[in-house]
């Protein structure tokens, strides 16, 4: 790793966080909500949902894999009062998925995140957004199919604005998620990524 490099990365998520924050510093006065995308974006999100003085909330989003790859993502669901699925309709035309597929994994991945929810919060009610300002916050992103339904549902929700926020992501992901949001927040944008663990010196 080069000197350059090791000036540049985060020393782990919080310092992350830490950074991030003095970005959004000027959104405090705007009683604004910071939604995490788990488990990476959780220590995060909690150093600017610290300094900002706001609630803390999680957004739950399961990706749902092809058939035959599950590591490629033709879609992603996510919780809230009205769940959301947002799909890759060309992969799904292109790869010949059948509807029956996408409803089957659809409500299995719901299920996986109510148990989760539970999980990780309890009985502990969702933080409401409905016109406040939303920072929807994770340790960084690739290809932003994940982000990209968190976005959906949390705009869903009413925000007054809303602001994706990231240490790290590649250029090309930005501009596809920028019309979703009323604000980007990003760190760093390298030309090539590779993985977003070579952006920390501790990734644990």
């Amino acid at each position: 790793m080069s000197d350059i490099f090791e000036h540049d990365a985060f020393a782990d998520r919080a310092e992350a966080g830490r950074r991030l924050a003095e970005e959004l510093r000027r959104f405090k006065d705007e009683r604004p909500v910071v939604l995490a995308l788990p488990r990476g974006g959780v220590p995060v999100a909690y150093e600017v949902a610290k300094a900002l003085a706001a609630p803390l909330d999680l957004v739950l989003v399961r990706k749902i894999g092809a058939p035959f790859q599950p590591e490629l993502a033709i879609g992603a669901v996510v919780d809230g009062e009205r769940p959301e699925l947002v799909i890759n309709r060309d992969l799904i035309e292109d790869c010949r998925i059948p509807q029956s597929y996408l409803k089957k994994e659809c409500q299995w991945q719901l299920a996986e995140i109510e148990r989760r929810r539970r999980l990780y919060l309890g009985d502990r009610p969702r933080t409401p957004v409905q016109d406040r300002t939303a920072i929807v916050i994770d340790d960084g992103l690739a290809t932003g199919a994940t982000m990209e339904a968190a976005l959906h549902a949390t705009r869903n929700a009413g925000p007054r604005r809303l602001v994706l926020a990231v240490p790290v992501a590649p250029p090309d992901t930005i501009e596809r998620l920028r019309p979703e949001v009323d604000e980007v927040v990003c760190l760093m944008m390298p030309a090539f990524l590779g993985a977003i663990g070579s952006f920390y010196r501790d990734f644990r």
